[in-house]
């Protein structure tokens, strides 16, 4: 299930969520597009930084341990964000080898926002959250309101890791959890 929205007070922010299924994709065709790694621009270690930091922040307000970094889970997320980029789309990976993998995508105008913003716009959905069993842990009742959220404080997740690209026009950002959060029929914690 994947889950997409887009938030006003961010213009031309958009940003989605997923529990990797094992669902496969038939072919991904894609013309390549111009593509900018943000890696050298923007330093691997300020991301790592501010992902860690943020979810650490949303998990300390509800009990939860931080997340650990994981380099595996980050390669991931780099190849995803790349291929985003050369697509110039935002879409959740269907791939089997993200199977047991959560999954948070978000799309920006290129170098307007800083890491901690990206990552911001998704713990902000704790104010439509509710810990409820997925999917209705929205106090709007639409679990795209608050389903980055979810994965940013599900219980059993332990590991996180994000990469970025870019093309012309937008960042991307990608983060990768395991194991995976926003399982139907189950609260956040």
């Amino acid at each position: 299930m994947a889950f997409c929205m887009e938030l006003a007070k961010f213009p031309l922010l958009l940003v989605c969520a997923i529990v990797a299924s094992a669902a496969v994709a038939a072919s991904r065709a894609a013309a390549p597009a111009a593509l900018t790694p943000s890696a050298p621009v923007r330093a691997v270690d300020a991301l790592r930084q501010a992902v860690l930091d943020a979810h650490r922040q949303a998990r300390a307000q509800v009990g939860l341990p931080p997340l650990a970094w994981n380099d595996d889970l980050a390669a991931a997320a780099r190849d995803h964000a790349a291929m985003l980029a050369r697509m110039g789309t935002l879409r959740h990976d269907d791939r089997p080898s993200v199977e047991e993998q959560g999954e948070n995508l978000w799309a920006g105008t290129r170098g307007a926002y800083a890491y901690r913003e990206m990552v911001a716009a998704w713990a902000e959905e704790a104010a439509h959250f509710v810990n409820a069993p997925a999917p209705r842990f929205s106090r709007t009742g639409q679990w795209q309101d608050a389903g980055h959220y979810a994965q940013i404080v599900w219980r059993d997740t332990r590991e996180v890791g994000c990469a970025t690209a870019s093309d012309p026009r937008e960042d991307y950002l990608v983060c990768r959890y395991r194991p995976a959060g926003n399982i139907v029929g189950r609260p956040a914690f």
